[in-house]
């Protein structure tokens, strides 16, 4: 499995999206300042909204990235805890076939040594 029993998809790819987000926000907002972002009418532009927009945007993704974090971390132990189970029962069952292969091949000369018996 390596060092992490189950991969990481979203983490990444979150991380890009808010960095991209964060630069369009960041050239959006110096358009808006060269567009006279003191006069009252700044609010009401289309520009402004778009603003808000990515602002709300790259909030909504660190929410969403913390929350898979949360996910991520669960699902890594629960792999981890189920793959240590898993290996420890394989162990156990492989252990106990070779005991019962033993056993029958006792049983199984067992039983041939009593019919001999039986017949003599």
């Amino acid at each position: 499995f390596g060092s992490s029993p189950c991969p990481r998809f979203g983490q990444a790819s979150t991380r890009l999206l808010s960095s991209i987000i964060m630069r369009v926000l960041a050239h959006a907002l110096c358009a808006a300042a060269a567009a006279g972002a003191g006069d009252s009418e700044t609010k009401n532009r289309p520009v402004t909204k778009v603003i808000n927009l990515l602002k709300d945007m790259v909030k909504q993704l660190e929410k969403e990235a913390e929350e898979d974090e949360e996910v991520y971390n669960k699902v890594a132990c629960w792999c981890q805890t189920n793959d240590k189970d898993k290996t420890k029962s394989i162990a156990d069952a492989e252990g106990r076939i070779d005991r019962l292969v033993n056993k029958i091949e006792e049983e199984t000369a067992s039983s041939s040594r009593l019919n001999t018996e039986i017949k003599n």
